[in-house]
């Protein structure tokens, strides 16, 4: 399965490299060398063990190692429609940046910079240089080294110093083909000292075709800086969305990653927090909706390094049919990290008897001055509540919804943008009905 990419790679990696920037070539070749002695990893790796990556990828998908445009104008044919979130918007087809118009955007706040990763890496070297692969050089996943060696653009958000943005940035990542495709992008965030963003990432598939996205994200937060990432998944049953997150925390700084899944194929979100400074924060969440055949996998780290620092972790499930969820969370302290506070959950709700959910939480304390907790909860809804709820003249769908958007509930309340938070609730509710079909694309960004 590897060998079609390995001789794919080494056919054209002259090309794949003419159509980058030298610095995320730089460290391509040894990528490829790690993928080829790894290969893609099955269920027999103990991180994967839950989720087979390896039939997606015995596909014959097209690669655009060449750079060609596809026809489609983003800025033409999408627009935010969540009331009030003005958000800078910006557009990532397959995986290359598409370049927005001015008056598209307007101007972003003096000197913040969003582009393209070859384009970052072509105008500002010296900035790339300092943070790109930092983060991915220590890590040994194969779908990093993969995305390694055949990325070649991506998206790049830089914040400079005690800079707040007045208002949020949004990714809308596309999918757009003709026939069955395999994108890999990049992603470089640096929000330094003091600065302040939110980033919204809205995952969108326009064809039925197959696509596998394998996107991995660098993400440095500076010293009391302030970061929120959100993402919204709501592709089709084709579409395979891989992801990885990695968090770089210097000291005091903040920052809050929430997941909301409602329509996908096959989902794995790989995310790792390092907290490299004392008084560092961290809130991490996810609110997975199944039905169908889909399979949500979400595997997260936490490094509590240094001492003062708290992370609360809650992600929830709610899944039906023959649906399929995993969720593997582990929380590692350090031995000077004492006063850690480390709170995780996961909570799961069957809807059928063929839905399928498995956990494990795990803590790894090398400290002795910590508060730490994990758990993990499957079930099935409350009959006590749906029969107290119907003795009030409530229909039992009526009831089994409501029940299931209060389970729900306290993770888009960890949203803190209320428009958005607003809007996530509307959508929600209507996947929970049944009324958020796929092919909708990610509802918040279509006319």
């Amino acid at each position: 399965m590897e060998k079609q990419y390995i001789e794919l790679y080494k056919a054209h990696h002259q090309l794949i490299k003419q159509n980058s920037a030298a610095i995320i070539n730089r460290s391509r070749d040894a990528a490829f060398a790690k993928f080829e002695s790894m290969g893609f990893p099955s269920t027999k790796h103990e991180n994967y063990r839950y989720t087979d990556l390896k039939p997606m990828f015995s596909l014959d998908y097209g690669l655009n190692f060449r750079r060609l445009n596809f026809p489609v104008n983003p800025y033409q044919t999408f627009q935010c429609d969540v009331p009030e979130i003005y958000s800078y918007q910006f557009f990532v087809v397959n995986d290359s940046f598409y370049p927005p118009k001015k008056k598209h955007n307007g101007s972003l706040p003096e000197g913040v910079i969003i582009c393209g990763l070859k384009e970052a890496s072509e105008k500002y070297p010296e900035l790339v240089t300092q943070y790109y692969g930092k983060l991915t050089a220590p890590q040994n996943d194969a779908l990093i080294t993969f995305n390694e060696a055949f990325a070649q653009d991506g998206f790049f958000m830089y914040v400079p110093e005690n800079v707040h943005m007045d208002k949020p940035v949004q990714l809308v990542n596309i999918m757009r083909s003709d026939v069955d495709l395999l994108a890999n992008s990049r992603n470089l965030i640096i929000i330094e000292k003091g600065a302040k963003a939110q980033l919204l990432v809205c995952d969108h598939a326009m064809d039925d075709v197959n696509f596998v996205a394998n996107r991995v994200s660098e993400v440095f937060v500076g010293e009391n800086a302030v970061y929120e990432n959100y993402k919204l998944e709501n592709t089709h049953n084709k579409t395979a969305n891989l992801s990885t997150v990695l968090i770089d925390q210097k000291e005091s700084s903040d920052t809050l990653t929430n997941l909301i899944t409602l329509n996908n194929g096959i989902s794995r979100n790989n995310i790792e927090v390092e907290m490299n400074g004392e008084k560092c924060e961290a809130e991490l969440c996810g609110m997975m909706v199944g039905g169908g055949q889909q399979q949500i996998d979400n595997h997260t780290t936490i490094k509590h390094n240094k001492p003062n620092c708290h992370s609360n972790e809650l992600f929830k499930y709610v899944l039906d049919d023959v649906s399929k969820g995993a969720f593997t969370g582990r929380i590692f302290v350090e031995k000077d990290a004492q006063q850690t506070w480390a709170y995780q959950l996961n909570r799961n709700i069957l809807l059928s008897k063929k839905a399928k959910v498995r956990t494990r939480p795990q803590l790894e304390i090398y400290a002795d001055d910590v508060k730490c907790s994990h758990g993990a909860t499957t079930g099935q809804i409350d009959e006590q509540a749906l029969f107290y709820m119907r003795t009030r003249g409530i229909s039992l769908p009526e009831a089994r919804l409501l029940l299931m958007y209060a389970f729900a509930a306290d993770v888009i309340e960890n949203i803190r943008i209320p428009s958005l938070a607003n809007r996530m609730k509307m959508l929600v509710e209507k996947r929970l009905r049944g009324e958020l079909g796929m092919h909708e694309g990610c509802t918040l960004c279509m006319h």
